[in-house]
């Protein structure tokens, strides 16, 4: 009996030794996740303190809650939750299905060189910082000989300034999501594609069914599970709509509707300087994205799928 521990242990050095390298190639992944993700929760404490840099997390004065009282109170709340619910809903709705269709429609192109290109066509917008894409709408909005403006203008025959209107604001984020990311989405679905079962789609042509019913009946079907895991992961972030973007294309005449919790806090926690007030609502945030991942997978597991855990 008292050999087995032992023999445990040698076990498992000896499993470190025969794969040293893999977990050395692991090591600089676990050390980003480490250093940058979980070491930083520790300032998590300030949003319970009336944080004073001088003084430090040791020394400054516990409040408690007074923090979030003062936001869930404060009359910019609702409209911040109003207008980051809108941006969040119309991602899920319009954004996340777009690499699921983009890939769909690439898994049925069968000219090889011509699948390449679209791909590679598609890719790109990904590797365009945010900064460029903002400055290229502006060129082509800017009511001083923008193109499109123009083009908007003559359709309509009045003058709209896209840039400047609050209702286009949201739509004008969603389709610049969609430009720079839905390429780059789709590499997790055709990768998932490429395990359909050839077989059954050989039978369905056999059977007479047209591509619109092998798509919906076999493809996807086969990567639906892909979809879930996806999906609920996409729910975990259903509050982040990205600061850097809403930050650039956010003017005097939209604000109302371009406030959201990541230009609050940047607002807030940076320029005015109340460093606990913003780790408060950055933490209200992320306790919303737990149960939303938690919910979603418990649902996702209730409907028969594996879930992410």
């Amino acid at each position: 009996m008292a050999a087995l521990p032992m023999k445990r242990e040698s076990n498992w050095k000896r499993q470190i030794k025969r794969n040293k390298w893999l977990y050395v190639l692991v090591l600089p992944g676990f050390l980003y996740f480490v250093i940058f993700k979980y070491l930083p929760m520790w300032g998590i404490v300030i949003a319970f303190q009336d944080y004073q840099p001088f003084l430090g997390i040791r020394d400054s004065q516990w409040v408690g809650m007074e923090n979030f009282t003062n936001f869930f109170s404060n009359p910019d709340f609702f409209r911040l939750l109003r207008n980051t619910l809108v941006l969040a809903l119309y991602d899920l709705i319009f954004f996340f299905p777009a690499p699921i269709i983009i890939a769909l429609l690439l898994n049925e192109i069968r000219v090889a060189f011509f699948k390449r290109t679209i791909q590679t066509l598609v890719y790109v917008p990904h590797f365009v910082s945010m900064v460029i894409i903002a400055s290229i709408t502006y060129v082509f909005l800017t009511p001083q000989g923008g193109v499109l403006y123009d083009l908007i203008s003559w359709i309509t025959g009045k003058p709209i300034d896209v840039l400047a209107s609050p209702g286009s604001f949201r739509p004008l984020i969603i389709v610049q999501m969609m430009w720079k990311e839905m390429g780059w989405g789709t590499i997790i679905f055709l990768a998932a594609l490429a395990g359909v079962d050839t077989e059954q789609v050989e039978a369905s042509i056999v059977d007479g069914a047209g591509r619109l019913r092998r798509m919906w009946h076999i493809t996807l079907p086969a990567i639906r599970t892909t979809i879930v895991i996806l999906l609920i992961l996409r729910l975990g972030n259903f509050l982040d709509t990205g600061f850097e973007q809403i930050y650039l294309m956010t003017n005097s005449l939209n604000r109302d509707v371009a406030d959201v919790f990541d230009t609050y806090v940047y607002t807030v926690g940076i320029t005015q300087g109340a460093f606990s007030y913003s780790t408060a609502v950055g933490l209200f945030k992320s306790v919303v994205g737990i149960i939303l991942v938690l919910g979603s997978n418990k649902l996702a597991k209730k409907f028969g799928h594996p879930g992410i855990y």
